[in-house]
């Protein structure tokens, strides 16, 4: 008898190219930059010192440059996931070492698994396969947070305890499964990604009737890393999956210094934190 793998595939199949945009920004242990909706405010789109323009042409030029001085470091991931509804329930746990090696090579060494084999092949391997496959130069460039593949438009700015934000709206430019649309935090001095909110630009399955994210980043040393990854997707067949991934024991093994932001940048956004 056919076994109905349907929905555990198809979940990999559309958090993976996510996941892989997602880890492939240089933006651990540091303080995790998070952004709680209790205590901050997003402040309206004229509040903001710099146009969306020079945000996303900060930003990606920060993000090349921390990314060609980041040439090797080490970490922890920990993904668990659940799975309920048709056929069965599903859980299960996987603790993965991670060794980068620049421009994007990855390896990774299962240190200990459990629970549901169907999620740790379907799912869990899936991801570790994927991730690998699709750290090649064209698929880096599609997934890449860039104007060639997003339109950008200014929401807001947002002051937090953790500093200033600008709050940026993402819509995808082409129906490309490596994107996504929503909202994303940038850190107003590093002009790096704090936090993601979105789902994906094109949903590859029929299963899927819907899937959120969310990811947030820490600063390691002069770098901003994967910190968590939430993703919640709603079954069309009346399941629920839902996986986390904790990023943690960062190491740097090689880097160069990050040159420093310009002072143009910097001033701006500082005078608009501190007129707050």
């Amino acid at each position: 008898m056919r076994k109905a793998y349907g929905p555990g595939l198809c979940i990999s199949t559309v958090i993976l190219p996510l996941i892989c945009a997602f880890s492939g920004i240089p933006s651990a242990h540091a303080q995790l930059a998070k952004t709680s909706s209790s205590v901050t405010a997003v402040l309206p789109v004229t509040a903001a010192s710099l146009p969306v323009e020079e945000v996303v042409r900060n930003l990606q030029q920060r993000n090349a440059q921390r990314s060609a001085a980041l040439a090797e470091f080490e970490g922890t991931r920990i993904y668990t996931m659940q799975y309920r509804g048709f056929p069965n329930d599903h859980d299960a746990e996987m603790v993965v070492k991670v060794t980068y090696h620049a421009p994007a090579a990855k390896q990774f060494s299962i240190v200990s698994q459990k629970g549901s084999k169907f999620i740790i092949d379907h799912v869990f391997n899936k991801l570790l396969e994927g991730e690998q496959e699709a750290a090649n130069e064209e698929n880096r460039r599609r997934s890449a947070l860039s104007t060639e593949n997003y339109d950008f438009s200014l929401a807001g700015f947002e002051n937090s305890p953790q500093g200033g934000r600008y709050v940026l709206n993402l819509l995808p430019k082409t129906k490309n499964k490596f994107l996504y649309r929503g909202k994303i935090w940038v850190d107003a001095t590093d002009f790096a990604v704090v936090r993601i909110e979105g789902e994906p630009g094109k949903n590859p399955s029929v299963w899927i009737k819907k899937t959120e994210i969310s990811h947030q980043y820490v600063k390691v040393n002069d770098f901003w890393l994967p910190a968590s990854n939430h993703t919640e997707s709603t079954i069309r067949l009346g399941g629920r999956a839902t996986l986390s991934i904790e990023y943690r024991d960062y190491k740097t093994t090689r880097a160069a210094s990050v040159p420093e932001v310009s002072v143009h940048a910097e001033r701006k956004s500082s005078q608009l934190i501190q007129s707050r």
